[in-house]
């Protein structure tokens, strides 16, 4: 008898036929990594609360699911239990430990390298379902994403211009000649003016955004004149046209508002609002700026993250400086460090946007290389010229 189709068991047909060694151990593969993951999502709920709580254990359930399914079709065969594949494990051991938005990004790329799509013994449900658990986990680290994004990228924007400017500096100051001294006091020249410009650049430009945002916040004295807006002649429906409704959209709004607020004054007994009107009845078509205002961090958080981070990435290049190096020795053991440090920087990156962390790095450390070879191409030229 041959084995079921993959039609066949999504019709819920037993599985049965024979079966060869290598499916066997398959299956027993599929059915650790089930189990390692459901672990995964089990361990993250215990660190969270409410809603996203909820969310895990479903997904816990759901790789219950597939976990039977592969339980079904070993039968006699399912033999002592095996661990999950390194990755999974390595993703256990952080989620009991740490279960924050790195390691739902690690998770969400976990689901997306699910094999069930291609494998004719997983049905298409199945296959599905990780489909749909990579975009629970990418739901469930977005929020995580926007509540750092804006101090994130101060971070790895302060460290990798850190790195690149400072060795470039470096670089193209040693290739002209100068002294190790003069190499080193420019080096932490360079690192100090810099992250003090970045520092003072990332407070300037989140201020600034917060305060175009608040500028285009409903003021709150519209807001306690909503009761005393005429019902049957008002322009309450043109905030809202202007803010981006359509004419229609906009009047039934209105309609809306000033209807709930007529009740509850009314349900007062007394004529008067209970529960003063808030800026958000003037807003709605503007919510999602709230949300937006949320992702760009405060103007001290992204500062001092900059300046710490820039000066963190600054100091790696003038570390052989420090150490009495000199000379191409200084500048070979300079540009390996700063490579090494853009490679984790670029796969931290990658990481956490859920996207290859290999790319990632590859693509920081050429940029930043590219910059560097040219500067010290350039300070080549000049000490030529000079000299």
């Amino acid at each position: 008898m041959a084995i079921l189709t993959r039609a066949e068991r999504s019709a819920g047909q037993p599985p049965a036929g024979p079966r060869s060694a290598a499916d066997i151990r398959r299956w027993r593969r599929y059915l650790a990594d089930e189990r390692a993951e459901a672990a995964v999502y089990r361990d993250l709920a215990s660190r969270r609360d409410g809603e996203e709580r909820d969310i895990l254990l479903a997904l816990a359930a759901a790789e219950g699911r597939h976990e039977q399914h592969w339980l079904d079709l070993l039968g006699d065969d399912v033999g002592r239990p095996l661990r999950g594949d390194r990755r999974t494990r390595a993703l256990g051991w952080l989620a009991r430990r740490f279960g924050g938005v790195f390691v739902l990004a690690l998770a969400q790329r976990a689901e997306a390298r699910s094999a069930y799509t291609d494998d004719a013994d997983a049905t298409q449900a199945m296959a599905a379902d990780e489909q749909i658990h990579e975009e629970v986990v990418r739901g469930l680290a977005t929020r995580g994403r926007n509540r750092l994004s804006g101090t994130f990228r101060a971070a790895v924007f302060g460290a990798n211009d850190g790195l690149v400017s400072n060795l470039a500096l470096v670089l193209g100051i040693g290739a002209s000649g100068a002294s190790q001294q003069t190499v080193l006091l420019t080096g932490l020249a360079g690192l100090l003016a810099g992250a003090l410009s970045m520092g003072a650049g990332e407070f300037i430009s989140i201020r600034s955004q917060r305060e175009l945002l608040e500028a285009s916040t409903p003021g709150p004295g519209a807001a306690h004149a909503l009761p005393h807006l005429d019902v049957d002649a008002n322009e309450l429906a043109l905030v809202y046209r202007a803010r981006g409704m359509d004419a229609h959209e906009a009047q039934a709004y209105a309609d809306g508002v000033l209807t709930r607020l007529a009740v509850a004054a009314a349900t007062s007994g007394t004529g008067a609002v209970p529960v003063a009107p808030s800026t958000a009845d003037l807003g709605a078509a503007t919510s999602a700026s709230a949300d937006e205002d949320d992702t760009h961090g405060t103007a001290w958080g992204a500062a001092i993250s900059s300046f710490c981070f820039f000066a963190s990435g600054a100091v790696v290049p003038v570390l052989p400086y420090l150490l009495g190096a000199q000379g191409l020795a200084a500048v070979m053991l300079a540009s390996v460090l700063v490579g090494l440090a853009l490679l984790v920087t670029g796969a931290v990156t990658g990481l956490l946007s859920g996207t290859s962390p290999m790319t990632r790095a590859l693509r920081q450390l050429a940029i930043g290389y590219g910059a560097a070879a040219v500067t010290y191409l350039l300070g080549l030229a000049f000490g030529t010229t000079i000299g």
